[in-house]
């Protein structure tokens, strides 16, 4: 018989520099209210040098494993997402393992960018239930500043994006009745992968990477963005859905949505399609802009601080990005 698992913590960590949108402004023609009306967007945090990433996740580890009440060395595997490693390889799983002092313990590096939290907790999920492992570390971290066009080719997407690091803590869930992760559901349409992608460094080419891929601005991210909100607004819904479906809920049943942060306008527009009241949904991209795979757990952390998400709620979590791929997870906490 399969088991349950259940969040048993979290924690986040982000950088104390604040980025406002007046701050891009003095780099390249934008504007606070140019930013916040496109993007519901008025701060973000930048990570000083020489922060690593893997450092933000430990941060944030130490917190979800206080959260949990759990020790380090319980933890029997890491599963981390990110689209920003701190090196080409390997991944920064291996590299945070290290910096737990959890020497041998499995990692999985995961790269799914927006969805890879949800993937990544997926993931966790189906060890835990066939009781491969107990204890895993979920976590999702991006560093973005350091990779993204400060200039005016640049604009449309460095706005949207800051750092952070947020982790959950997975393991077995004794509880009876229907509790713990219920279900989870994970698409992908591969046609869509050059429509939010960055098209260098890779090993495609040869060589990897030229002065004028540089100068280009071939190794800076690029967004088609009305595809990626039409395709967005399409699919987080019918996912939000499918998640229903299979567990026998509706809309109204739901205590709590957490949507990925990418753009504001993107959620109001879920969220009033399925009509969903506003106390039900809390956004933070107005303080941390698009974190990408750390978005979920920071929100998960803000959202039980703030009450929103406890014991015996049910939660839905869903998430739209590049790829593109689009996820969900529906959560009885």
């Amino acid at each position: 018989m399969l088991r349950k698992t259940r969040i048993l913590g979290t924690g986040f960590y982000v950088p104390d520099r604040v980025v406002t949108n007046d701050d891009l402004a003095k780099m390249f023609d934008t504007s606070d209210e140019w930013i916040y009306q496109r993007t519901g967007i008025k701060e973000r945090r930048f990570v000083d040098w020489p922060m690593e990433g893997t450092d933000m996740a430990k941060f944030a580890a130490e917190k979800a494993l206080e959260d949990a009440d759990i020790d380090v060395k319980q933890i029997q595997m890491i599963i981390y997402a990110t689209l920003s490693p701190d090196y080409t390889f390997p991944g920064n799983a291996p590299f945070l393992q290290s910096k737990l002092g959890l020497q041998e313990c499995p990692t999985l590096d995961v790269r799914n960018q927006c969805t890879g939290f949800v993937y990544a907790m997926s993931v966790a999920d189906q060890y835990i239930k066939t009781g491969m492992y107990d204890y895993i570390m979920v976590v999702g971290q991006e560093i973005h500043s350091t990779c993204l066009e400060y200039a005016n080719r640049g604009r449309d997407v460095t706005v949207l994006f800051g750092d952070g690091a947020g982790v959950a803590i997975l393991g077995p869930d004794d509880r009876p009745g229907e509790t713990g992760i219920l279900s989870t559901h994970l698409h992908t349409n591969g046609d869509f992968a050059k429509d939010l992608w960055i098209e260098k460094v890779g090993t495609k080419y040869h060589p990897m990477i030229t002065h004028k891929d540089i100068d280009e601005g071939f190794i800076y991210p690029k967004m088609h963005g009305k595809r990626v909100f039409i395709k967005a607004v399409e699919k987080l819904p019918e996912v939000i859905m499918e998640a229903l479906d299979c567990n026998g809920y509706s809309v109204k049943d739901v205590d709590a949505f957490v949507f990925h942060q990418a753009n504001l306008r993107i959620n109001q527009f879920v969220a009033s399609g399925l009509d969903i009241p506003d106390e039900k949904v809390y956004n933070n991209i107005e303080k941390y802009g698009n974190t990408t795979a750390a978005t979920i757990p920071i929100l998960f952390t803000e959202m039980k601080e703030m009450g929103l998400i406890s014991d015996g709620k049910l939660v839905m979590v869903a998430a739209f990005g590049a790829g593109f791929t689009w996820a969900s997870a529906l959560i009885r906490w």
